[in-house]
């Protein structure tokens, strides 16, 4: 028992001194990609850099970080994809903080973009750092096959668009005050949370062989929804300074959850089941996946 015991604690540490590693390297590229805040207009890369920089666990960057590892992708191609789908995730969470749209006031502990600055330009501020993430991933010679270049660019527009994440959204702020089946949220968050989630896998795996990408899709559709659950449970267990954003704020707006159409032992039941499936996902790669299956758990153990 004691060695399982040092096993498990070595391959923790394994695991988080990598994800430092990562999240220090991305928070690296994305200093570089951002604009600097004294160059004009002040404001608006003043307010990009507050919103892109310095905040969040990271875990779609992770995510394509470890999958790239895993397809042998290019460390150069993987920095691009990990810093454009955290560029599109920092814009998502610049909107959906306006009062056009969830209207929370704390992001990722700290004032949301629209409070720290204003609403017009937390506006601008998602539009930009939408921009720059295409910009960062159409830099030439990216990868030697322009046509696998081009694919990749594809795969973060649909994930960000109206049949991906954005649609989610819309789906979501249309629900509010409905009754939704399980079925009819899962779709919902297959959109908002999960196209994301899987756009930053599939980006991981642009070098990988067809078996591979199948494989870690599977495990990325599993996860996604299993990050959605978890974000539910917490929204109900856990404070705001825990979450950096409003605690209950999904109570409070009358929105269904997995935690309103399940109740909360059956949530985190249904949580295990999607992290159970996502492991299952990874057999193929065999002890190759060690890296994927830390961030499962990693995801899916949040405080609770």
């Amino acid at each position: 028992m004691m060695n399982n015991l040092v096993l498990a604690d070595t391959t923790e540490l394994d695991f988080s001194a990598w994800a430092l590693s990562k999240q220090t390297r991305l928070e690296q590229m994305l200093d570089l990609a951002l604009v600097p805040a004294d160059l004009a207009p002040k404001t608006l890369h003043s307010a990009m850099r507050y919103s892109a920089l310095g905040g969040g666990k990271r875990v779609r960057a992770l995510l394509c970080y470890a999958v790239a590892e895993l397809c042998g992708t290019d460390l150069n191609v993987a920095d691009a994809a990990a810093c454009a789908v955290e560029l599109i995730h920092a814009y998502s969470l610049v909107h959906d903080d306006m009062p056009c749209m969830d209207d929370d006031d704390l992001r990722r502990g700290k004032p949301s973009c629209h409070k720290q600055y204003d609403d017009a330009s937390a506006l601008l501020v998602g539009d930009a750092l939408q921009s720059l993430a295409f910009d960062v991933l159409s830099k030439p010679k990216l990868l030697n096959d322009a046509s696998l270049q081009l694919s990749m660019l594809q795969i973060l527009a649909q994930a960000a668009g109206s049949k991906g994440m954005a649609g989610g959204q819309a789906i979501d702020l249309a629900a509010v005050g409905k009754p939704l089946t399980q079925a009819e949220l899962e779709s919902m968050h297959h959109l908002k949370t999960g196209a994301l989630i899987q756009a930053a896998v599939l980006l991981g795996a642009i070098s990988g062989s067809h078996k591979q990408i199948a494989a870690v899709s599977s495990f990325a559709t599993n996860i996604g929804l299993a990050f959605q659950v978890v974000d539910d449970i917490l929204d109900v267990e856990a404070d705001s300074s825990t979450l950096g954003k409003t605690a209950g704020k999904d109570a409070n707006s009358n929105k269904p959850t997995y935690v309103t159409i399940l109740g909360l032992d059956l949530a985190k039941q249904h949580a295990q089941h999607l992290y159970a499936n996502a492991i299952a996902a990874l057999a193929p790669f065999g002890d190759n996946a060690q890296r994927l299956s830390a961030l499962a758990a990693f995801i899916t153990q949040r405080n609770f």
